[in-house]
């Protein structure tokens, strides 16, 4: 139909499906939970800010039929998932905002037996500012006050974003 307008969420279905994500985040259990994995992938959009699309796999808890968990995702400061994820840094917060205001500070990941999936469009941030730091998955959920990061328990998975390919680092540097 000629001259249809598209809805954000249109296109943002979109993008999840036929979109190339300009950038990425392999994401992996730490010692104590090696079967962890997943990938968060992140798109530019027509609006500013960013598309995020997570998909984790081996998520601690009883792999029994309704058995579901809340885990926090943010992005952390330091890109460097190595001791157990202890060198991370705090949550990415360019503005210096409270908790939960950081732009770090993403949606909770539900889990079912150990699987998780969620998609989200945040205008905190856009893809060059985030290139670089980490994608922290913590054990509990985020409690959205305790400061200055939510009290979500230990780091039990992550992974550095990284630019998907050499043509995505020639469009961002535009």
């Amino acid at each position: 139909m000629a001259g249809k307008q598209s809805t954000p969420g249109e296109i943002f279905a979109e993008l999840l499906e036929d979109g190339q994500p300009q950038a990425l985040a392999w994401v992996t259990g730490s010692a104590a939970l090696p079967t962890l994995s997943g990938l968060v992938k992140f798109y530019n959009t027509p609006y500013g800010g960013t598309l995020v699309e997570a998909e984790l796999f081996g998520l601690p808890g009883q792999l029994q039929p309704g058995n579901s968990q809340f885990y926090a995702m943010h992005i952390h400061e330091n890109g460097d998932c190595s001791a157990d994820f202890q060198n991370t840094g705090g949550h990415f917060n360019p503005r210096q905002t409270q908790h939960p205001q950081h732009a770090g500070d993403l949606l909770p990941l539900f889990s079912n037996q150990g699987y998780a999936w969620i998609s989200f469009y945040d205008k905190r941030f856009i893809i060059p500012e985030i290139l670089g730091r980490a994608v922290v998955i913590h054990r509990m959920q985020d409690d959205f006050h305790s400061q200055p990061a939510g009290n979500s328990g230990e780091k039990i998975g992550c992974g550095v974003i990284r630019l998907t390919n050499r043509q995505d680092q020639k469009n961002l540097d535009r």
